[in-house]
């Protein structure tokens, strides 16, 4: 099993940052977490992602602004969201999944959080 509870959403105006975490626990080696996020009447969208080799994999829409990354000693996953758009705002969610190439399946969820970005 893994737990996976998720902080850090928020409202704010654009271009500014935020950075959601999201606390790991468990017993199941996951080698794939993921950020992903979906909005109201739409599927939930891989956002950002990173594998057991630190191999990371963004969407086209967030390149060079959303950064994640993961603090192994914390068991913390992180996403550093800057340079923020309105288009961003969605419930995000963190996830962990089994190995594949650019993690596309997820088996645990935490909570989500919702962000808002106002023009």
């Amino acid at each position: 099993q893994v737990q996976l509870v998720v902080s850090g959403g928020g409202s704010e105006q654009a271009a500014g940052s935020l950075r959601l975490s999201c606390a790991v626990s468990g017993t199941t080696v996951r080698h794939c977490m993921g950020w992903l996020r979906q909005v109201p009447g739409k599927e939930r969208d891989r956002v950002a992602v990173i594998d057991s080799n630190g191999m990371t994999g963004y969407r086209d829409s967030v390149k060079g602004r959303f950064t994640i990354a993961q603090n192994n000693a914390k068991n913390t996953l992180y996403l550093q969201m800057n340079s923020r758009k309105p288009e961003d705002t969605a419930m995000y969610y963190c996830a962990a999944g089994p190995f594949q190439s650019l993690c596309p399946v997820y088996d645990y969820w935490g909570q989500g959080t919702q962000v808002t970005v106002s023009s």
